[in-house]
């Protein structure tokens, strides 16, 4: 799946496609359930590191975040799922709820087990007070049927935000 290409309507409108796609995955009697927030640091250091949350009926779905970033102190990010009523979508969102990273990621993965991405998307600045989610440029990204991650030489080592919309996969008979 590609990403948009540019900005062009400001962050906001970014905001408002992915609730646009989540609301159409969603049929009107589907709503989504409240989301499980979950608190957690992303460490510098240049060691990869690893944080995932399960949700559904019996942990059907599972969202990891991958990374390895340099330069100042941990901070804290969080992570969001929510499930439509009938765990049939889910979204992961992962962000730093203070906004803009100060930490420099030299790799990125966000995957999820149990569902295929619909939509995904990456940004190198997360809506905060008065200012707009700014997305990576599509270069610096891809979105696979199970991941949203760097693509190594084009990212330039901003990351404050990810978010994946993503639908249960087929069961085999």
């Amino acid at each position: 799946m590609a990403a948009p290409s540019e900005r062009r309507n400001g962050g906001g409108a970014s905001l408002w496609a992915a609730l646009l796609l989540a609301a159409a995955a969603l049929r009107p009697a589907e709503a989504v359930s409240e989301p499980t927030t979950v608190a957690f640091d992303v460490r510098p250091g240049g060691v990869v590191h690893s944080f995932s949350q399960n949700v559904g009926p019996g942990d059907k779905y599972t969202c990891a975040f991958t990374y390895a970033s340099q330069g100042g102190t941990n901070e804290k990010w969080q992570m969001s799922l929510g499930i439509s009523e009938d765990h049939q979508h889910f979204t992961c969102t992962i962000w730093r709820p203070q906004g803009k990273s100060y930490l420099y990621f030299t790799q990125f993965r966000a995957e999820v087990r149990g569902a295929e991405i619909e939509y995904g998307m990456a940004y190198s600045k997360a809506a905060f007070e008065r200012e707009s989610d700014v997305p990576l440029k599509s270069e610096e990204f891809e979105v696979t049927k199970t991941a949203v991650s760097h693509r190594p030489g084009a990212f330039k080592a901003e990351l404050s935000k990810l978010v994946i919309v993503a639908k249960a996969s087929r069961s085999e008979l």
